[in-house]
């Protein structure tokens, strides 16, 4: 993907982190009894091969939280299937009719595949959305509740405030009111910063 408003440019458009999995199994050995939980993000994490990854850092202990689009529904489900995961973070982009325009992909069915994936197996996770108010407004994210709820999502849906920083399309903070009053009362909505 590549979305407008992604803030790790370089890491999306390179494909290359600045450390080998040998330093990240290094650093990882150094705080056993430290830290309780590995995040596993991106640009988005599910493009490399994350089986052989979660199991090294199981066997060193940790628990595993997933942050993710959902474009990559198979992997997911062989994570899930192997219990090598805790906790999923599914990004919710956009509805299916600007999924394409702020996205950059066709990942729209890949993301439903992946949310009902979820839905079916006891691993704990939350649906969230970044709003930029450019790009998504109001009818938009009662739109995504109506499909979360179609596809049996009961829990909070959190949305996260576009936050001005270094990103894909250098989107400034918008100027456009967003009035959080007239969501539908549909599902838990959580703001986040």
């Amino acid at each position: 993907m590549r979305c407008l408003y992604c803030y790790n440019p370089d890491i999306v458009l390179s494909k290359q982190g600045n450390y080998t999995l040998e330093d990240l199994y290094i650093f990882l050995k150094k705080r056993v009894g430290l830290l309780d939980a590995v995040v596993l993000s991106g640009g988005e994490a599910t493009i490399f091969e994350l089986v052989s990854i979660c199991n090294t850092i199981k066997e060193l202990g940790f628990k595993i939280k997933l942050d993710t689009n959902g474009s990559n529904s198979k992997l997911i489900e062989e994570l899930l299937n192997k219990k090598l995961i805790d906790y999923v973070a599914l990004d919710f982009k956009a509805p299916n009719y600007k999924y394409k325009n702020i996205t950059n992909s066709n990942f729209y069915n890949e993301f439903l595949k992946s949310l009902n994936l979820l839905n079916k197996n006891i691993c704990e996770y939350e649906v969230r959305t970044t709003l930029h108010n450019d790009l998504l407004d109001v009818d938009d994210i009662n739109n995504m509740q109506d499909v979360l709820i179609e596809n049996g999502y009961k829990n909070n849906f959190y949305i996260q405030k576009f936050l001005e920083v270094e990103n894909l399309s250098n989107l400034e903070t918008s100027k456009n009111i967003f009035d959080f009053s007239k969501l539908a009362d549909k599902l838990n909505i959580v703001i986040r910063n």
